[in-house]
């Protein structure tokens, strides 16, 4: 984003223009077959951000066929009719995206402090949201959640929140391997992005929020935000009467402004893992899995 000024010493922000350029290879040690992989890496436009070019290609070559899936992903699904010893998934992405403050909007008056109740027409609608996927109890050392008797205002409370488990939480990368569930993460007291996003959404869903799970790209543009820098990243959306869908990074400790570009949104991490499929072989053989990201400012 580039302050320039203008006439009479006025200040405007310049259009940001973005280059993803996204590669992962699968090395096996002898050819395998492949069933159809899903692909979600393609960026949900919005008004802050516009796709202005898309080049998607495989190796071997896959028929792709391009669907939306219940939660309005964009799905690239790929059959392999050859067998291979490698398998690479290529992509180059150019976005213009606009500045967003995370923080404008207004709260219905009904929510400005929590506990609140989603009026009911929309609480059914949520109501997958705020159902939590465990049922053990999770207690963030050094915060006190919002009660009945002891409302808070919401965005403070949110804001608490993210900053204790960024705090708490310490960042390791790890490239593959399903999530950890939330209790596992507040014991180790570490964990990758989506083990955060997991645990957070958790947390919420726990004190009576709606929540889903984002995975997508975030462009390194602050000092604030360096945990997972250079890799696809996953982050976490409440669901705010008045606001809609906020974007809250715990890993970085920061709402989501336009550095932010979600690819995929869902309930549990397989609605939202990037590239999903399996080999087909008849014995289990090595394999090894490299991913490269690079975000150019054009």
């Amino acid at each position: 984003m580039n302050l320039c000024d203008g006439i009479g010493g006025m200040q405007y922000f310049v259009l940001m223009k973005l280059g993803l350029r996204y590669q992962t290879t699968y090395r096996y040690e002898e050819p395998v077959g492949f069933s159809p992989h899903d692909v979600r890496l393609f960026p949900r436009s919005d008004r802050f951000s516009r796709v202005r070019r898309l080049d998607f290609t495989t190796t071997p070559k896959a028929t792709v066929r391009f669907s939306r899936d219940v939660f309005e992903n964009t799905v690239a699904s790929c059959f392999f009719p050859e067998r291979a010893k490698e398998l690479e998934f290529r992509l180059a992405i150019n976005l213009d995206l606009d500045p967003k403050d995370p923080f404008h909007f207004i709260l219905e008056k009904d929510a400005v402090e929590t506990p609140f109740e989603y009026e009911s027409a929309i609480a059914r609608i949520l109501a997958p949201y705020r159902e939590r996927r465990t049922q053990d109890r999770l207690v963030v050392p050094g915060w006190e959640p919002p009660t009945s008797r002891k409302r808070r205002d919401t965005v403070t409370t949110l804001v608490g929140l993210n900053k204790t488990l960024h705090e708490y939480i310490d960042y390791e990368r790890r490239e593959e391997g399903a999530a950890l569930s939330p209790a596992e993460t507040l014991r180790l007291g570490r964990g990758a992005c989506r083990d955060v996003t997991v645990l957070l959404a958790e947390i919420l869903r726990q004190i009576g929020f709606a929540a889903r799970l984002t995975s997508g790209y975030l462009r390194e543009a602050e000092a604030k935000t360096k945990r997972a820098e250079g890799s696809l990243h996953a982050w976490t959306e409440v669901y705010l009467p008045g606001a809609g869908w906020v974007g809250l990074d715990a890993t970085n400790g920061v709402f989501c402004n336009h550095n932010f570009i979600g690819a995929a949104v869902g309930l549990t991490p397989a609605d939202i893992t990037p590239i999903s499929g399996i080999y087909f072989h008849k014995k289990r053989i090595p394999a090894q899995m490299t991913s490269k990201l690079q975000l150019i400012n054009l």
